[in-house]
């Protein structure tokens, strides 16, 4: 059995009254026309009492209101109020949004849909984007929130607009562009608690007067959110896992000699350094106390080992030519992205629970996980529409993506374990590449009705080649005693990963190219390590029992032979190493995404639309082993979703008001459930017999997903603003049998029972989630002082599939999730995030809080054997920024 980590273990009525009532009341607010730029669409949403419709892009700028589906928008000054300084804390004002930050991997799922799959085997389900341009691997994109113009969450599949893994939907971070003969900027500063500062400036400079120039950058730097618990004198000093320094830097360049033609490049660098992101593992904690994960405080750290490190380099170039041919526009995109990435996870012994000793911890163990990702992606894009005003409105294109990645992976078993030193999975190539044709049309049957349809055809090619499986060593004492065991990864030891000489295992068939195969996986070995002064005899091949020694901290109470028979020279009584197997895989998969919908105007303020659209997520590779039943690629995950809403502005008391509402089922198949396969079958026996077993994704899962989502603006006395965000959601697994891998059996060669998953609730989808925030501005001096608070809750969540059912062993016995040490629930829970400016001229000073009362909750969980890690919410965060306003 190979450790989770690597695996991702599991990883109408109201719509009706909303509906009437929008229709009934009186609709005097100007409604959001459809504009060719985002300023010009800001100003026709401009409203005299301050509510402003948000713009948004569905494939060209527009008016919210316009939309037909749920597309939430928030501009950068509103993140800034907010308190949103990171792009995980997006989550607290777009209900039924859920990120989180797994080994510096940002995980998106939107109205419970998503991927935990944050390997070379799987793709994200949830899209992210960067001024509409895909991102195929979102490690470090919050290096990228900055000098923002907004932030969109498009809720419901995209598949026919955004093509590529939009199953869930899509994230898009917009950038300020620059302004053609406008020269401005501004620079801001800002300090905070746990040790947090940053500065952040741009300034737009006109070339010519065809031709301006944006430059923006920024850095940051805070503490963790974690304490360190540990007694040792070394470990003690230990930084908490979560420390950032972030730097960033970015280039935006505009062209545009006349109104036909414009030009646009944009080039961005950024480093992200600290000490990681790895999670906290509760499971020792819950077996010994019983107590859950709400009544222990999993910031609280037993660090030992190193500390965790954190290397992420990001560089992207973004190039775009618009020409409008009269009846006909034309845009062309291309993209490179680069992503080098390398992290070691903090080592912990989990949660400083009550009752541990802390004086017992072996803090002599560095045991750990390493991470690496290269990624280079390309991607490219023609778009043609129509451009003239006509009844019949079309846009037809071509999308091709391309990706080249190597990717390693190295969990160490440090201390002297019996027969196990790690895990790896190393893949040098792996290439993917998407090619699509799309079309999307609409026609008006009137000035009230029109009718819209679009298709996608794409496909897709993925290959990898590596190696992946255990480092295994069993090492025999005096007698043939087993064993004497092995360190690896102390103090200096770096792992060789993508730097090994080797990958190909054909040509390592005999005991001494194994070893040398061994050895060539550590690129400096650690101060105590003894891995290559055991074997080295073995690869150089003057003893193929290698070199016998004992330490107190290897022997295990065992000696080194001597007087085995047959053995000289200080070997072991016999050595036998195990090294990873060779990963070769390839997939080619089609599929079709369509939508097709109607949308009708009672008047100018209040549209009532209807949808059906299909999303799909990518296939991917399982980490196939010799003589498995593994089967070595999954499909495509598909989703199609019913949509019907209403979008409505009015008056309200004589002021201004917003009320929209969206009703929603999605049916969601092919669904991607993890599930123990056999990987060592026994043929020898009758009948056979299974030796081992491993995870592998199928496509054996069905769920649906019912919801509402409502959203309410409201302009108030005495220049109050209210905006409330609900989302509603029913979510049901329909099918789905897996192996229950919290109940492995080591002694039945890693075999788990099954469980049936139906009727259980996808996770992370909480059934109510609310996000409100009440704004006011008063006029204090020469200036305007300005206030709001943001709140959300979201009710009780699971973590897991799981969703806490008893566990029945093998064996029959019975045990609840939280006796068995993995309780997946978690309880619901609010946010707080407060907001104080005020503007003077061109100063702008704020106070901002985040989590203002240190709310700990739970965005994900890896569940398997011993382990329950969970990774949380970022902590309390609060400071005061200044910014000043060039002209």
């Amino acid at each position: 059995m190979y450790p989770s980590k690597r695996k991702q273990l599991f990883g109408g009525g109201l719509l009706s009254a909303l509906l009437f009532t929008g229709g009934i009341l009186s609709a005097s607010a100007q409604n959001a026309d459809q504009a060719a730029g985002p300023d010009k669409a800001a100003a026709a949403n401009a409203d005299p009492d301050g509510l402003q419709a948000v713009v948004v892009t569905n494939r060209r700028p527009e008016g919210s209101q316009k939309v037909a589906g749920v597309v939430q928008s928030l501009t950068a000054e509103q993140l800034r109020r907010d308190g949103i300084t990171d792009l995980r804390q997006l989550q607290v004002a777009v209900p039924g949004l859920n990120m989180a930050n797994q080994e510096g991997n940002l995980e998106i799922y939107i109205r419970g849909v998503g991927s935990s799959n944050n390997t070379e085997l799987g793709d994200p389900g949830a899209a992210p984007h960067l001024n509409g341009t895909y991102i195929p691997r979102p490690r470090g994109l919050g290096a990228m929130f900055y000098d923002l113009e907004r932030v969109e969450v498009n809720k419901g599949p995209q598949g026919t607009l955004y093509g590529r893994n939009a199953m869930a939907g899509t994230l898009n971070i917009i950038t300020q562009k620059p302004v053609i003969g406008e020269t401005g900027g501004y620079l801001q500063g800002e300090v905070g608690n746990r040790k947090g500062h940053g500065l952040e400036g741009a300034f737009n400079i006109p070339l010519t007067s065809t031709m301006a120039l944006r430059v923006a950058g920024y850095e940051s730097k805070k503490d963790a959110g974690f304490k360190n618990m540990s007694t040792d004198a070394q470990a003690s000093k230990l930084p908490p896992a979560g420390q950032e320094h972030n730097r960033a830097a970015r280039l935006s360049l505009l062209y545009k000699p006349s109104n036909d033609l414009s030009v646009s490049l944009v080039g961005d660098t950024g480093k992200e350094r600290g000490t990681g992101y790895p999670g906290s593992n509760i499971y020792r904690a819950v077996v010994t106390t019983g107590l859950r994960a709400d009544d222990l405080d999993l910031r609280k750290q037993v660090y030992r080992g190193e500390a965790g490190e954190l290397n992420n380099q990001l560089d992207g170039l973004q190039g775009k030519l618009n020409y409008d041919f009269g009846p006909v526009t034309m845009e062309f995109s291309a993209s490179q992205r680069e992503v080098d990435f390398l992290q070691r996870n903090a080592s912990s012994e989990g949660v400083a629970y009550p009752g541990l000793d802390l004086s017992t911890v072996n803090y002599d163990n560095y045991s750990t996980v390493y991470w690496q990702t290269k990624s280079k992606s390309k991607i490219y894009e023609m778009r043609l529409a129509s451009d003239t005003p006509s009844q019949f409105k079309w846009s037809s294109g071509l999308f091709h993506f391309k990706e080249d990645q190597q990717v390693g992976y190295l969990s160490t078993s440090d201390r002297g374990y019996c027969c196990f030193s790690g895990t790896e999975f190393t893949m040098p190539v792996v290439k993917g590449s998407s090619s699509a044709a799309y079309g999307d049309a609409s026609y008006d049957f009137s000035e009230q009705l029109r009718v819209f349809g679009g298709v996608r055809y794409s496909e897709e090619k993925k290959y990898r080649y590596g190696i992946g499986g255990n480092w295994a060593l069993t090492l025999g004492g005096e007698n043939w005693d087993c064993c004497i065991g092995t360190r690896l990864g102390t103090p200096g030891f770096v792992p060789a990963l993508l730097a090994r000489p080797n990958f190909n295992l054909s040509e390592v068939t005999t005991p001494a190219q194994i070893a040398q195969f061994l050895l060539e996986g550590t690129k400096t070995p650690g101060e105590r390590d003894t891995l290559v002064a055991q074997i080295q005899a073995i690869a150089n091949g003057s003893n193929p029992n290698g070199t016998c020694f004992t330490r107190p901290d290897i022997s295990n109470g065992k000696s080194c032979p001597t007087t085995n028979p047959g053995n000289t020279n200080g070997g072991f009584s016999y050595a036998n190493l195990t090294i990873p197997t060779q990963q070769v895989g390839s997939s080619k998969d089609s599929f079709r995404d369509w939508r097709l919908g109607a949308e009708y105007n009672i008047d100018r303020n209040h549209l009532l639309y209807g949808k059906i659209a299909t999303g799909h997520k990518s296939g991917g590779f399982n980490d196939s082993f010799n003589g498995s039943t593994i089967p070595e690629t999954y499909r495509p995950e598909k989703l199609v979703s019913y949509e019907l809403g209403s979008r409505n502005a009015f008056t309200l008391f004589g002021r201004h008001a917003i009320l929209n509402a969206t009703a929603f089922h999605y049916a969601y198949d092919s669904q991607v459930f993890q599930d123990l396969t056999c990987i060592n079958m026994d043929t020898t026996q009758t009948p056979a017999q299974c030796k081992g077993y491993s995870l592998s994704n199928r496509n054996i899962g069905k769920s649906r997903i019912d919801g509402l989502e409502t959203e309410a603006k409201f302009v108030l006395p005495n220049r109050f603003r209210l905006d409330l965000n609900v989302t509603l959601l029913d979510t049901k697994i329909k099918s789905g049998v897996v192996a229950d891998a919290r109940a492995v059996d080591y002694s039945n060669g890693g075999k788990s029972p099954l469980i049936d998953l139906a009727g259980n609730r996808l996770p992370l989808a909480s059934t109510f989630n609310l996000a409100s925030r009440i704004t006011q501005s008063i006029d204090l001096g020469s200036g305007t002082l300005d206030w709001q608070a943001l709140v959300n809750y979201r009710s009780s969540f699971f973590l897991t599939q799981f969703n806490e059912r008893d566990i029945v062993f093998l064996d029959g016995k019975r045990q609840t999730a939280l006796q068995a040490g993995f309780p997946d629930k978690q309880n619901g829970f609010a946010t707080v995030n407060l907001g104080l400016g005020y503007t003077l001229d061109r100063y702008r000073f704020e106070l901002w809080g985040s989590n203002v009362f240190n709310t700990e909750a739970s965005q994900k969980a890896l569940v398997g054997p011993s382990e329950n890690i969970r990774f949380l919410n970022d902590a309390r965060a609060y400071g005061m920024r200044m910014r000043y306003n060039f002209e």
